[in-house]
């Protein structure tokens, strides 16, 4: 019988420990949360100090049991839950479950689950830090004072279902904000002046720069006809100014949460939820085959931290050394700066060991986790990494006081680069010819081009994920539920990469922000994230900092459920009658998004998705439409209107032509640099090529 009993949130992660720390301990799952407030109550007793009632979770009975049952069994219990507050809460809440000391040493930590970490962390346990509980325990009770109170009002006034939090409602304010900005945007017109002069047989492109040296705009096309009128096309132009100079570029960071949220959209295209699911694998453990057995190939990804162990560099160092040379290794490694508000209690996330490199791991790691894996790998390797050196230079170019500016850049040494780069920095080299002072050089041709400013962009998963973290809104592990939670609700909906607000989202917006305004109050919400902090470092007591939030928001709400009226989201007409009965469709709005149903509701509950067609004879057929559908993943598909009739389907879109050799329909493909029209009964790659 095993003499130590550890318990952690996972099995996978059981399983890893359990195998570095041998016969002598066992260790089990609490399957994350085990205690919590109650769903079908507020389950805070705001006259008593805000004192929480918590509950075992529905459906825990057995965990809780089974723990029990062993916790009696071993000689000394261990509570090894994740290094974090949340983590913290969950080791809290074991110890009353299972009558243990919270002041006994009983509590292990460690930022990856490699075998040395973990043995070493149990050299070293420590009691349960209250404080860390505490911070959970008021950010817990704040969210559900807030949700628990705003929601009913919001089922009452406008409909069931609907929900509102601090960090979501922020989130929701700025796709609205920027929405807002973009509809208000008024653009302004502006041109250019593309030019291609010639240096013997040498071409290269400069634009117009200005007059005199002083930079000129140039706001419509008689102000470009006017400069173009200055030019004498046939007289060469003088290089009055070289300048020529060595810039270095250097890496980014190694990961926090938030950049690798936002990297993983970009590059991958992964989600915000998936990108945490997919760390969450890889630190709790990979099965490596062989005598390495389970391994926790990254360390923990709930992190705004920046810091490197010294280990971790040494081990980088050689790597670099012995893949690259000695020319890429950095002599001395960069301090990195911590965002604003860092909390700073675990390193980056990493590799656990840089030696195992993604290619090492092709045949154990899932797709998914091979493409996460390589970019936290080749980033962190990276930031390690020397700078890259590029030769710059920037000419002037003048005629009748007219100025043209021509920029290159050679790659002078790749240094970091030769590994990886950041997305936004895949600059490409513009070498010119070599050009000197009092060289003349020929136009060979102007391009003179109307433009128009342009809107602010929509909000990206990942430029979503930035701007909270720049406002200092939530934390880590509060983003991914949180974007989750907005698009359930159907306030936002992504079209492509891109959050759009609809009517409903904004309806609950401008509830909130008129009858709560501190909710969606940027600076108010980051000050909150600080007290937070500040009851983590044991400055604040919770107590305090819950009750100055909630005693002016309790009036709000008091006033909000006197003043707010009843808002009715009317019914649009769908134009067509109901099938069934004869009463005209109507379209309603759902919990995912927009339907038709039968104006009779209850009476006749007809109800129809709202399909788009392509304009396509469905075909296998032949009588159909196509039509475009969602996948229970929101993915996009064509399938005929007749299902289940018909049961058409393609993941590309039908264009509504046959393939001339073999008779099958046309697909319109999304291909590497646009879209291209194929057959799917063949090779794509060869037809491609073709």
């Amino acid at each position: 019988m095993a003499k130590n009993l550890v318990i952690v949130e996972s099995p996978s992660k059981a399983k890893t420990i359990e195998k570095y720390l041998g016969k002598n301990y066992k260790v089990v799952a609490s399957l994350g949360h085990i205690r919590d407030l109650p769903k079908s109550q507020m389950g805070v007793n705001i006259e008593n100090n805000y004192e929480p009632k918590y509950i075992s979770i529905r459906g825990k009975g057995d965990v809780i049991k089974g723990l029990k049952k062993e916790a009696k069994k071993a000689d000394h219990v261990y509570l090894a839950a994740d290094p974090d507050r949340e983590g913290e809460a969950i080791a809290w809440h074991l110890s009353h479950l299972l009558d243990l000391d919270p002041k006994g040493k009983n509590r292990v930590v460690f930022n990856e689950i490699t075998k040395d970490t973990v043995k070493n962390a149990f050299k070293e346990p420590r009691s349960i830090d209250m404080n860390l509980v505490d911070a959970q325990q008021a950010r817990r009770i704040l969210d559900r004072l807030v949700g628990y109170s705003i929601s009913p009002i919001l089922w009452k006034k406008v409909k069931k279902g609907l929900s509102a939090g601090r960090v979501q409602s922020i989130a929701l304010k700025l796709i609205l904000d920027r929405e807002k900005a973009i509809k208000d945007f008024v653009p302004e017109e502006y041109w250019t002046i593309d030019s291609e002069f010639k240096k013997g047989q040498k071409k290269f492109k400069a634009a117009f720069y200005g007059l005199k040296n002083k930079k000129k705009a140039l706001p419509n096309n008689d102000t470009v006809q006017e400069i173009l009128g200055q030019i004498d096309r046939k007289a060469d132009f003088d290089i009055t100014k070289v300048l020529r100079r060595e810039r270095k570029r250097y890496p980014a960071a190694p990961f926090t949460t938030s950049s690798l949220q936002q990297e993983a959209n970009r590059r991958l295209n992964f989600k915000t939820r998936k990108t945490m699911m997919v760390a969450q694998q890889l630190y709790e453990g990979i099965n490596l085959g062989g005598r390495q057995g389970t391994v926790g190939l990254i360390t923990y990804m709930r992190t705004d931290s920046t810091r490197i162990s010294t280990v971790a560099k040494h081990e980088a160092s050689q790597y670099i050394h012995e893949a690259y040379g000695e020319a890429y290794a950095a002599v001395k490694i960069r301090k990195t700066k911590n965002p604003e508000g860092a909390q700073d209690a675990h390193e980056a996330i990493r590799p656990s060991s840089v030696m195992r490199t993604p290619e090492s791991l092709k045949d154990v790691l899932s797709k998914d986790q091979m493409k996460l894996y390589r970019l936290i790998w080749s980033r962190f390797v990276a930031s390690q990494m020397t700078p890259a050196v590029l030769d710059t230079m920037t000419v002037t170019i003048m005629q009748n006081e007219v100025t043209f500016r021509a920029n290159g850049s050679k790659m002078k040494f790749p240094g970091f680069t030769k590994l990886y780069v950041q997305t936004g920095d895949e600059s490409k080299d513009n070498e010119l010819p070599d050009l000197n002072e009092g060289d003349k050089v020929k136009l060979t041709k102007t391009d003179p081009a109307q433009h128009f400013t342009q809107p602010p962009a929509r909000y990206s998963e990942a430029s979503l994920v930035k701007s909270l973290e720049e406002n200092g809104v939530g934390r880590p592990s509060t983003y991914a539920p949180t974007i989750d939670t907005i698009q359930r609700r159907y306030y936002v909906r992504l079209n492509g990469k891109s959050f759009e607000p609809t009517e409903l989202g904004e309806i609950v917006d401008e509830l909130i922000e008129d009858f709560f305004p501190d909710i969606v109050n940027v600076d108010f919400t980051a000050k909150l994230e600080d007290e937070l902090d500040e009851i983590e470092e044991g400055q604040q007591q919770w107590v305090k900092v819950v009750d100055q939030y909630y005693q002016p928001f309790s009036k709000e709400v008091a006033q909000a459920e006197d003043k707010i009226e009843k808002i009715q989201i009317k019914d649009e007409p769908a134009g067509f009658d109901c099938d069934i009965c004869g009463a005209p469709m109507v379209i309603k709005m759902g919990r995912y998004g927009k339907f038709y149903a039968c104006s009779r509701f209850p009476d006749c509950r007809n109800t129809k998705a709202i399909t788009k067609e392509i304009g396509v004879i469905c075909p296998k057929c032949h009588e159909g439409q196509v039509i475009e559908r969602k996948s229970k993943k929101n993915r996009i598909f064509y399938g005929c209107s007749r299902y289940p009739d018909c049961d058409f389907v393609s993941w590309d879109k039908p264009v509504g032509r046959d393939c001339p050799k073999c008779g099958h329909f046309l697909v319109d493909k999304k291909v590497k640099g646009g879209h291209q029209v194929l057959c799917p009964n063949g090779d794509y790659e060869e037809q491609l090529q073709k």
